[in-house]
């Protein structure tokens, strides 16, 4: 859902405003010297030198075919001194932290941030910039906004040693990971994210999208957004069968996981059909030890964004895919600043209670990453 405003409306006093929190809120930098002070002068160098060299296909173009053209950004996002929305915070807090009477909201950096770089070294280095820039140029301004911990999830030795560095830090709620990996993302080389995500007590945010060298289809690249936007679905179910049968679940029984703007209707007939055919297959699958509709049910919480809403609208439908991933698992991401923003007064459905609706725009929010 694209809602244009023709400006910053007057915000409602804060008394009067249900709490919303935003799990999915994209800033970006202005320029990339906004990283300069954060990055040792060597990794400045190479970055200047020999730019960002991901494992993707389109490495000098955009790596998805939008259908915006600028990255996928509202069209009323642009700051009116300049710049690319989400890099102004003055007009964020205008145009929508304020206007929507934001509590809490979860930042989600997708680049730069080092992720899918070939050079692991530099990977870090860049993550650990941009979690330095969101702690002093976001947060430190902004209270309400909170930081999710960039990592080079591709060298998990180096992505769990910057989790350890930002664990206790009140500025960082969740660790940042893409939902496109080099290999499926139970496997045990992304082990180390796992345990000390776990260990700093942080969710584990996995965002749509990525850089693992491969196409999103398992016949090539896609020839239309649409396709990429569809996928998302396919790839976040990809990782979470990876996870559930690989054990990472029992293996870390205190991880939890936030699938960022994948949808949701896919995840109850996967549960399903894992729980089908993990009762026939039980010999291959002695370490998985309980139906994996009983371990998503536990560890995973999803965004509303994008939700998926039928057509001809039958909210009997959408309602029952939430009860069966629970009430208590659904938080409201807005996707801000971009194209397919959800107004969180609009998005959920008028159809659920009060006390269901307070869970999704701020209660589960606040529950897990126990904002105070």
């Amino acid at each position: 859902m694209t809602v244009t405003t023709p400006g910053p409306a007057p915000a409602a006093p804060a008394a009067s405003r249900p709490a919303l929190c935003d799990i999915d809120i994209h800033p970006r930098l202005k320029s990339p010297a906004d990283l300069r002070p954060y990055l040792p002068q060597r990794w400045w160098d190479y970055w200047q030198s020999y730019g960002l060299r991901r494992r993707h296909g389109y490495v000098k173009g955009h790596p998805y075919p939008k259908a915006h053209p600028v990255d996928g950004m509202r069209r009323d996002a642009f700051p009116p001194g300049g710049g690319m929305p989400g890099s102004d915070l003055a007009f964020m807090r205008a145009q929508y932290l304020d206007r929507y009477g934001l509590t809490h909201g979860v930042m989600n950096v997708l680049s730069p941030t080092g992720a899918g770089e070939l050079n692991a070294e530099f990977s870090a280095a860049m993550a650990a910039a941009a979690n330095e820039w969101q702690k002093h140029a976001w947060v430190a301004q902004e209270p309400r906004l909170k930081a999710s911990v960039c990592v080079p999830y591709e060298a998990p030795e180096l992505a769990a040693a910057e989790i350890r560095r930002r664990a206790g830090d009140a500025d960082f709620v969740q660790v940042l990971l893409l939902s496109r990996t080099a290999e499926a993302l139970g496997r045990r080389r992304y082990w180390p994210i796992f345990e000390a995500a776990q260990d700093a007590d942080l969710p584990v945010g996995v965002h749509v999208f990525g850089y693992s060298g491969y196409a999103s289809t398992n016949t090539g690249w896609a020839s239309f957004y649409v396709e990429e936007m569809a996928e998302h679905g396919t790839s976040c179910s990809a990782l979470v069968t990876s996870l559930v049968f690989e054990g990472v679940f029992l293996r870390f029984p205190r991880l939890r996981l936030v699938l960022i703007e994948a949808g949701f209707a896919w995840l109850p007939p996967l549960a399903w059909r894992l729980d089908r055919i993990w009762a026939r297959h039980r010999d291959e699958l002695a370490h998985v030890t309980e139906p994996p509709s009983e371990t998503i049910r536990r560890h995973i919480w999803i965004t509303t964004q994008p939700m998926e809403e039928p057509d001809p609208p039958e909210p009997r439908h959408l309602t029952e895919v939430m009860e069966w991933i629970g009430p208590d698992r659904i938080m409201f991401a807005s996707d801000y600043p971009h194209w397919d923003f959800d107004d969180p007064d609009l998005v959920i459905p008028a159809t659920l209670d009060a006390a269901t609706r307070h869970a999704i725009r701020a209660g589960n929010a606040m529950a897990l990453y126990r904002f105070g």
